[in-house]
């Protein structure tokens, strides 16, 4: 049996539902910020529409998986 996904990645089933993208394209949507803070990546998505909790799970796997991009 599989185990429950936990921490910051048990969000993107419902970005994906609620924002109609998958979690790869909201991850190539901020390779072009990739060197600004955290902070300030979960402020690029929050101008695209994303909710503060979402955007930001999706910086802090984005950044754990693509350190130094």
């Amino acid at each position: 049996m599989a185990e429950p996904v936990k921490g910051p990645k048990s969000y993107f089933p419902s970005i994906e539902a609620k924002y109609g993208k998958t979690i790869e394209a909201w991850m190539a949507e901020l390779r072009p910020v990739a060197g600004k803070k955290h902070m300030e990546q979960v402020a690029f998505l929050k101008e695209q529409g994303m909710g503060h909790g979402h955007a930001n799970a999706l910086v802090h796997v984005f950044r754990a998986e693509h350190d130094g991009e």
